[in-house]
């Protein structure tokens, strides 16, 4: 909520579809901290968003982050390539308020060469392209268009601004200012100039970079800008922004060069004066379809306000996304992520969720549901406690039948979520610190799971586990065919006995009597009735890398 940009990175230019990994030993207490983890374990940054598979998707997480701070601008990153203004014309549509188009330059650190040279296109591609086709289709005025990926003088930047960009990223340029001598050794956590590393002895005497180092570079390419501005006969940058018929073809120097055409580059479509070549509003202005959301917050100002809490019931549809974000935003900004725990908001909510119930769900917002959730259930969720439970009179097993859709829990750092159903693909990716029960799960479950307990009363899917970190799963495994779900690159699995596992059983129990307790589960209190025998057909699974007693021990710290 403390944001004035919140960015969404569909693709950087140094590894597009390539993800990074951060090695354990450069992971210590401040990172681990910062990125909810254990020191000295590596992490794994996957290439996608596993929660954007469409342009639907990405609307729909511009949604609810607008939902959250509603005055933060949205930005998304695209890589240059081909097609970007197609893509970047589906972004303009979706909401974003703000696009970046990164050339294939990026990647000052130890990136792979083939990510920093091979990956992508120069910038002035694709960035004209998509200033191209939103002047075409007539959305250009509606959203600030960014380019980055190697620009370093000021001549680069007036290049951009005629080509159509407002806002101008610099990487490589201010870190070579503040010392870097690009030696491409980042990964190895022994930077010589103490840029690119933890190691304290470093940091401290071989880094000489001060903030005056970056203010004067960048005051020498605002000053070199004004001298070609000059030249141009503009008084501002603004003035020259989309001019891209100020550019001139240069013959070039080899044969190559020669036989390059750059005419649809520069000159691209005539279109009427009329059509904005640069953003004209503050802010996509998008159509507001958060009736019940908005009904939510004036229902629950006072009890924000004062810190009191209290219930409140709605009746709830598929159309009604993000239910609860927008109260947690204001809940954050007002109190902190936890400052309400003990005065909580609880809202009863009946029907179909839409997606992203509990988005970004801060401590002392209770969501509880009767009915039914789509995607993205707690995503982002920072606090407070989520259930979902089916009708009283359901005709239907819950431990057969979905509840909640795919990514929910997805980048999750804390709170609780109790769901009397089984739950979609992803459940629980990136989980840093939440605690969650469901009955079923589909693929992927636990996929980059870094810290918190995640409890499957039931069947789960293949890939079980993948690039775990942190945390443990239970699993209840009744067909005995877990051993062939689950990854075994980076998780061990161990059977729940009482010999030596005496706090795991009584976690254990205690979860599904909690879960019990707050869904009405009916496989929920057979698991119960039934514990003793049911014990020894759960898993325990956990990261290699992680202890027994370092568990157990957490567990009694917990408690």
């Amino acid at each position: 909520v403390n944001a004035e940009v919140l960015q969404i990175k569909i693709a950087q230019g140094a590894k597009p579809g390539e993800g990074g990994q951060l090695p354990g030993h450069k992971v210590d207490a401040t990172i681990a901290r910062l990125r909810y983890a254990k020191p000295g374990i590596g992490l794994i940054s996957p290439p996608p968003h596993h929660d954007i598979y469409s342009i639907e998707d990405l609307a729909e997480l511009i949604h609810d982050l607008k939902e959250v701070n509603p005055g933060a601008l949205v930005s998304v990153k695209l890589v240059s390539h081909a097609g970007v203004g197609t893509v970047a014309a589906g972004v303009v549509k979706a909401g974003a308020d703000l696009i970046t188009v990164s050339g294939h330059d990026g990647g000052t650190g130890a990136s792979p060469l083939t990510s920093i040279k091979y990956a992508g296109t120069p910038w002035e591609l694709g960035l004209a392209e998509t200033q191209q086709t939103l002047r075409r289709n007539d959305l250009r005025g509606r959203v600030r268009l960014q380019t980055d990926g190697g620009l370093k003088t000021g001549l680069d930047v007036v290049k951009a601004a005629l080509l159509g960009a407002e806002s101008f990223g610099f990487g490589t340029g201010p870190m070579v200012a503040l010392g870097c001598k690009y030696l491409r050794i980042c990964h190895l956590n022994n930077c010589a100039t103490g840029v690119a590393t933890q190691h304290a002895v470093l940091r401290k005497e071989h880094f000489i970079g001060l903030p005056e180092m970056v203010m004067h570079y960048f005051r020498f390419v605002a000053e070199d800008v004004r001298e070609h501005l000059a030249r141009l006969g503009a008084r501002s940058l603004s003035e020259i922004i989309g001019r891209s018929d100020l550019l001139q073809q240069l013959e070039g120097a080899t044969p190559v060069q020669h036989k390059l055409d750059l005419r649809p580059l520069i000159q691209g479509e005539t279109l009427g004066a009329d059509v904005d070549f640069a953003c004209t509003l503050p802010r996509n202005p998008m159509r507001d379809d958060a009736a019940l959301a908005t009904r939510i917050g004036h229902d629950t100002r006072a009890a924000v306000a004062d810190g009191s809490g209290g219930e409140f019931r709605y009746a709830i549809a598929n159309t009604d996304r993000a239910i609860g974000a927008r109260l947690s935003g204001e809940v954050a900004r007002r109190w902190g992520d936890h400052g309400m725990d003990h005065q909580p908001i609880v809202l009863r909510l009946e029907g179909a969720a839409g997606q992203s119930l509990g988005a970004w769900n801060a401590g002392g917002v209770h969501i509880d549901l009767v009915g039914e959730a789509n995607d993205g259930v707690g995503k982002g969720m920072a606090g407070g406690r989520i259930v979902v439970r089916p009708p009283l009179d359901s005709p239907f097993a819950s431990q057969d039948a979905a509840i909640i859709g795919n990514t929910c829990l997805y980048g999750a750092t804390d709170g609780e979520l109790y769901a009397a159903g089984r739950a979609g693909e992803r459940f629980a990716v990136r989980n840093s610190g939440a605690l969650a029960v469901v009955e079923g799960a589909g693929d992927h479950c636990c996929e980059y799971m870094t810290g918190g307990v995640v409890a499957v009363l039931g069947k789960v899917g293949l890939n079980f586990g993948a690039g775990m970190t942190g945390g443990f799963a239970y699993v209840l495994d009744l067909e005995r065919d877990f051993v062939d779900c689950y990854n075994h690159e980076l998780v061990d699995i161990l059977r729940i006995s009482p010999e030596g596992m005496e706090h795991y059983m009584q976690h254990l129990r205690g979860l599904v009597s909690r879960h019990v307790e707050l869904t009405g589960s009916d496989w929920g209190r057979q698991i119960l009735r039934d514990f003793r025998g049911l014990q020894y057909k759960f898993w325990l699974v956990k990261p290699k890398a992680a202890s027994l007693d370092a568990l157990a021990e957490e567990l009694r710290s917990a408690a």
